[in-house]
């Protein structure tokens, strides 16, 4: 059966509107009963793992145009946890790119994070170490993949679903989620609690305008310079290449990308989903003629602001945003 890209994509605008509707209704709370604002969990108990020292200092928020809202010299690795209102036990990290220079909170994680909230999945919007600070290269994925145990050693606490912990990421941050699902059986730092007893591979991920590739002739990127080096050899940025590692344990993933993206090639999502189809793991591909990088939640009009509503049904037919899992059906000819 195929599925109505506008009918998905009314559906998520009548998601929106129906809440935006309950709040305008609702006279305000006093203050002592207003939400609260969503709580931090820090990653390491104490310092971070040895990877690289950071240049120490405070962390630092741009307020530069289309950087705006986001964080560089992150010191302090932690996740801010936003919880669905009505929880139908599906937990998210959502991790915002930036090239790995800086983290697009604002404008990408946050939105995320409380458009999943709509659907019923409790967000946590992943505040990861970058080698621009000062970190190796091995930071973020050390903090990835501790985000993850952390989220299923303590879903109880969370109201989640330990068999439904997602990973979403954009532009460099889905190339972190990637290496994430691709190599989480990989020991990046040794353990230092009870959590990191638990699996660190994702239930299943999304990856939007994803980096994948750190390899030629897809190389100029801000992500390969960052976690490759400025000339990597061919071991360094295979190391660091995403579909390197896909096998048939990687996770359902979805990719989501446009044709006319200058800063990420459309043959990056390309490039995963072969390798996930020849690995036979599960994976959903779309692609938007327009719409560039960085589109965030969608352009209001435009086609990309049909791939929330087309990620929500795909992880629905999966079992994660609700309702049960629908199994594939082999094609019947004619």
């Amino acid at each position: 059966m195929q599925l109505d890209r506008r009918a998905l994509l009314g559906g998520a605008a009548l998601a929106f509107s129906a809440a935006s509707a309950a709040q305008a209704q609702t006279t305000p709370a006093p203050a002592s009963t207003a939400p609260a604002a969503p709580e931090v969990v820090d990653l390491w108990a104490g310092a971070p793992p040895a990877a690289g020292k950071g240049k120490g200092g405070d962390e630092v928020v741009l307020q530069d145009g289309s950087h705006d809202g986001s964080v560089t010299n992150v010191m302090r690795p932690r996740m801010r946890v936003f919880r669905a209102p009505k929880p139908n036990g599906t937990g998210v990290i959502v991790v915002a790119g930036g090239g790995y220079r800086r983290i697009n909170i604002r404008n990408t994680s946050e939105a995320m994070a409380r458009w999943l909230n709509i659907m019923g999945v409790t967000a946590f919007v992943l505040y990861y170490r970058m080698p621009v600070d000062g970190w190796a290269p091995e930071a973020p994925l050390q903090d990835m993949q501790r985000a993850v145990r952390l989220v299923r050693a303590r879903a109880a606490e969370f109201a989640v679903d330990p068999a439904k912990i997602g990973a979403v990421g954009a532009s460099a941050g889905g190339h972190l989620v990637g290496m994430e699902a691709s190599r989480a059986d990989e020991a990046f730092y040794a353990p230092v609690d009870e959590a990191d007893k638990v699996s660190a591979r994702p239930d299943f991920c999304g990856l939007i305008y994803p980096v994948i590739t750190l390899k030629p002739p897809f190389d100029n990127t801000q992500t390969r310079r960052m976690m490759a080096g400025e000339n990597p050899t061919a071991a360094q940025s295979a190391a660091m290449s995403v579909e390197t590692h896909v096998d048939g344990k990687t996770p359902p993933t979805f990719l989501a990308q446009c044709t006319d993206d200058a800063i990420s090639a459309i043959d990056n999502s390309l490039i995963m989903y072969q390798a996930l189809r020849a690995a036979k793991a599960p994976v959903e591909l779309h692609v938007f003629e327009q719409g560039g990088h960085s589109f965030n939640m969608g352009v209001p009009g435009g086609p990309t602001s049909a791939w929330p509503g087309l990620f929500a049904a795909w992880a629905k037919s999966h079992g994660f945003f609700g309702g049960k899992a629908v199994a594939a059906r082999a094609s019947q000819g004619d």
